[in-house]
């Protein structure tokens, strides 16, 4: 009986990652994919809004997230914090490269919380 009790609590404890992470991933995403968009515009005011908000969601995932997914969380955190540094500076084109190597990270951490999840960038 303890054995069940125990990996039944395991399991739930690995499905809950998933849903405390999940709808922060997908805004952080959503947020990522338009700064790069924005960035590609040259919309430089409109680039570190969303690169803000991303940046804010991709750490509350992070807090929540376990290995590999976790690295990758933290370097997208890293991209978008470039991101916003360069779009400050006037550099957006430099900017938009680091959203989007966020966007990569985010969506790779992704799949190691949902594999058969993939997003694709729109």
């Amino acid at each position: 009986m303890k054995k069940k009790t125990f990996l039944c609590a395991g399991l739930l404890f690995l499905l809950s990652f998933s849903v405390f992470a999940e709808e922060h991933l997908k805004e952080a995403m959503a947020h990522a994919n338009a700064a790069a968009v924005h960035g590609e515009a040259g919309e430089t005011a409109i680039l570190i809004e969303h690169a803000k908000a991303a940046l804010e969601q991709v750490l509350e995932a992070s807090i929540v997230a376990k290995g590999v997914a976790k690295n990758h969380l933290d370097e997208a955190a890293k991209e978008l914090q470039e991101s916003i540094e360069l779009a400050n500076l006037g550099h957006i084109g430099s900017a938009t490269l680091h959203a989007e190597a966020a966007v990569k990270h985010i969506n790779i951490s992704n799949k190691y919380i949902h594999p058969s999840v993939i997003i694709i960038k729109p």
